[in-house]
Parts: C-alpha cells; structure tokens; sequence
C-alpha cells in the first residue's frame, strides 16, 4: 500500500492537470464566445439575436405555440398541453439550479450585452433549456388543424432550427457562456425525456 509523500505528489499532480484542463476551457470558451458575439457587428446578425431573445424570454414563445397548437388541433389537445408543460418545467428547473450555481454572466471587454436579462446568473440557460424541451416535446408532433384529419403539417424541422438559433443567438448576445448554452440545451432534453417516461 502507497502512503505518505507519494500519495500526496499523485494528488497534487491530480489536482494541477485538472487545473490546467479547467483553465484550457475557459480559454476555449472564451475564444469562442468572442467570436460569435463579434457576429453582432453585423446589425441584421444583431436584430435578429434581440428578437430571438426578446421571443424566448420566460420560454413565451415556446408557451405559446403549444397553447396555439392545443387550441387549434383538438384531436391532440392532449398532447400539446403536455408538451407545453414540459416546456414550462425545463424553464423553472432552470432558473432553480442557476439560483444553486450562481455563476456570473459573462464579462467581455469593450462589449456590452446586446440585451437586459432577467436575473445575474449564466448557468444554465434558461433559454436553451426551454428551446431544447419545445424542440423534442413539440416538435414530435404534426399540427392537423381543427378537422384533426390528414397527415398533419411537420414540425421537427422548423421548431429544431428555431431552437438552433436561439440558442446560438445568447452567445452572439453576449449573455452565455457556451457550456451554459449546452448545459441548458440537455436539461431541456432531460426534463422531455423523463416526462415521457412517467407520462400516460
């Protein structure tokens, strides 16, 4: 059995590649983040990154297309209002762990964030959360309008790309960190996916 010094050394040794390695990442994110928010030089690039986030706020308009498709497709009502419920869930479990991990929002120079957002905190995006809940919840559904007859219009493709964007839209706004983008992108997923699991 190794004691003494050498543990120690190998703890320290341990300890310092994980260091390095944390370091690492947040050079690369940080790389990152700085290039896609130099994409708002581009006013059209900027517009569209305020309406994404101006639109995703508070999960409102994931909300309301759910609501919409439970109003106007009878024949899945069930199905959209539960979709959108899981939509909701992402978002509040989001603002809970951003509330345990309290990490700040990021800070570039020369930059300012091309919006106000609505707590201090970064991790997870409440965003992503709720754009990769709508993406999986409702974009397994195909909309047939009030006959509720017919194959129904797709919706994978369109809410997947929406999703896409918006989720890329707070890294070019300036008020994510990638891995909050991806961490929030995954509690929406998980939060699909364990709602299914225990659903009728």
């Amino acid at each position: 059995m190794v004691t003494g010094p050498t543990v120690r050394a190998r703890d320290s040794h341990g300890v310092a590649a994980t260091t390095a390695t944390a370091r690492r990442w947040d050079r690369w994110e940080r790389r990152l983040l700085s290039a896609l928010t130099g994409c708002a030089a581009d006013a059209r690039v900027a517009g569209a990154a305020r309406t994404l986030s101006w639109c995703g706020e508070h999960a409102a308009v994931w909300l309301a297309a759910g609501l919409a498709g439970a109003a106007t497709d009878r024949a899945q009502r069930d199905r959209w209002l539960r979709g959108t419920a899981l939509v909701a869930t992402a978002h509040l479990a989001s603002m809970g762990l951003k509330r345990i991990v309290r990490r700040p929002r990021p800070e570039l120079a020369g930059r300012a964030p091309l919006v106000r957002t609505a707590g201090r905190h970064s991790f997870p995006s409440s965003h992503a959360a709720s754009a990769g809940a709508a993406a999986l919840a409702l974009g397994t559904l195909s909309h047939r309008g009030r006959t509720g007859t017919g194959p129904g219009v797709p919706l994978a493709v369109p809410l997947g790309v929406l999703a896409g964007l918006m989720c890329v839209s707070r890294l070019v706004a300036g008020v994510h960190y990638p891995s909050d983008v991806v961490a929030g992108a995954a509690l929406g997923a998980l939060t699909v996916r364990l709602g299914t699991e225990r659903g009728p």
